[in-house]
């Protein structure tokens, strides 16, 4: 359960706030009381009490406070004592009702459908602060996975249980991980992330527990090792499947006895660190084969989270599309557009490399279309899942072409030869710079011909860029004007 876990109990007759308070401790609840005149003072939009009951309101009844109370705090479950007004049935938030005499089967009942309103209430109405917002912008979405994940992360980050993050490659373990630490009490402590696949076998025991200086060759002063590094914090273990079976004998001490020594030393260290793993590999799997310590895995596996991948979460695409826009954005002072058909082509993709790719793609069209749209046909090939027909120009080109056109005719050009080109050596010889310029005009006067005088399309018959050919026209006083 998130947020706070007490019920609340408004009702301003002291009698039955005393019999609901003894069902309610006898249940296991724990409670607070109070009347309606001091309901300001323990009910606000940041904080999910478990359950509110509205009983006996001497000022404007209980009608009146719970319609007040239900639409201002729509994330909140709310529970009448007694029967009430049946107008108040009718209201999403209002589960349900506690009838005399209580009992504590009708109470435990009612608040597991409490229970399950805050779970399954939606994502905008749920309480929050700044903070959280801040930490799930990297695991926004909508979808029921991804939903499922942010509450995993709220209900384990109050604990110093182990953690284990399953999932593919660059669906956002170590995001998770960051979520936990700073979640909990322990954020004001280091976070401390270690990639046992990228540090060579030999070295990992020295990375993980530090070594004492003339442990071995090289060592020449004491050094601290990560979990020394995280000590008050959390030490995040990515990869651990790609851990050494010889270390993985050594971790399983720290997690069971809590102390460790550095390499070469004989004083043991207190490890008051937080562990949190992850791996894409299939670590039963692997516990088959002998690859992977049994009992490494139940102690890493108290509390299992498994990402989902962006292919699972298609539905998510266009919220992380803009999240991940609006922070490039933020470092490249440019942003991009995407057209719906573009959205849906990308909704299509596999996303083999998930949200790593995402952002890989967004930084770069936002590199090529800066500050531009981006339909399908702009998105690389292999993420246009749709057709989208190629836009024709039906004009001569833009009015700005054309003022480009007329400015540049105003400097001096160069003026032709009116000769033809001939294509036979005569006796007296050539000026081949001459001819192959004649040759050039022709083509060119040739191509716009052909297009109507559309640059862009006299272009690509040339195969040159557009801006080149204003550029030759320039040069050689080609005008439609002139043809």
């Amino acid at each position: 359960m998130h947020g706070n876990s007490e019920v609340l109990v408004i009702d301003d007759h002291l009698k039955r706030r005393q019999q609901l308070e003894l069902l309610l401790e006898f249940v296991g609840e724990p409670c607070k009381l109070v009347d309606s005149a001091n309901v300001g003072e323990v009910l606000t939009s940041q904080v999910a009490w478990r359950s509110v009951l509205v009983g006996q309101v001497d000022a404007g009844g209980q009608a009146g406070l719970v319609k007040q109370l239900a639409s201002e705090y729509k994330a909140q479950p709310f529970l009448l004592i007694g029967e009430g007004d049946e107008s108040l049935s009718l209201l999403p938030n209002v589960i349900g009702a506690v009838l005399e005499p209580f009992s504590h089967g009708q109470m435990t009942q009612m608040l597991h459908q409490c229970q399950d309103y805050h779970l399954k209430a939606p994502a905008a109405t749920k309480p929050t602060n700044q903070h959280q917002e801040i930490l799930f912008r990297s695991l926004i979405g909508r979808s029921s996975s991804i939903q499922q994940v942010r509450q995993l992360i709220q209900q384990v980050a109050g604990t110093d249980a182990n953690v284990l993050v399953l999932g593919d490659s660059g669906t956002g373990k170590e995001v998770v991980a960051r979520n936990i630490h700073y979640l909990s009490a322990r954020r004001k402590g280091p976070f401390v992330p270690v990639n046992c696949g990228a540090i060579p076998a030999e070295l990992l025991e020295s990375e993980l527990f530090g070594h004492e200086k003339g442990a071995f060759t090289g060592a020449i002063s004491a050094r601290k090792g990560r979990f020394e590094m995280a000590q008050g914090g959390t030490l995040f273990l990515d990869e651990i499947g790609d851990m050494p079976l010889n270390m993985q004998v050594k971790l399983l001490r720290v997690l069971q006895e809590r102390c460790f020594e550095r390499v070469g030393g004989t004083t043991s260290i207190t490890a008051d660190v937080r562990v949190v793993a992850a791996t894409h590999r299939n670590l039963e799997g692997m516990i088959e084969q002998g690859d992977f310590r049994e009992d490494l895995f139940y102690r890493l596996n108290v509390f299992p989270i498994e990402m989902p991948s962006l292919k699972e979460r298609s539905e998510d695409v266009p919220l992380l599309m803009q999240e991940l826009i609006e922070r490039l954005g933020a470092d490249h002072k440019a942003g991009v557009r995407l057209t719906e058909l573009a959205l849906e082509s990308l909704m299509k993709h596999d996303w083999p490399g998930n949200v790593r790719e995402l952002a890989n793609l967004v930084e770069r069209l936002v590199i090529l279309f800066p500050n531009g749209m981006v339909d399908v046909n702009d998105l690389p090939q292999k993420y246009r899942h749709l057709e989208a027909p190629s836009y024709e120009h039906e004009y001569d080109e833009s009015l700005l072409e054309q003022e480009m056109l007329n400015e540049v005719f105003q400097t001096e050009v160069y003026v032709p030869p009116e000769n033809t080109v001939s294509t036979q050596l005569p006796p007296e010889g050539v000026n081949l710079k001459e001819m192959m310029t004649e040759l050039e005009i022709d083509m060119i006067r040739q191509a716009l011909d052909t297009t109507d005088w559309v640059v862009s399309r006299a272009a690509d018959l040339l195969g040159m860029r557009r801006t080149t050919l204003v550029e030759k026209m320039r040069k050689y006083s080609l005008s439609k004007d002139t043809a």
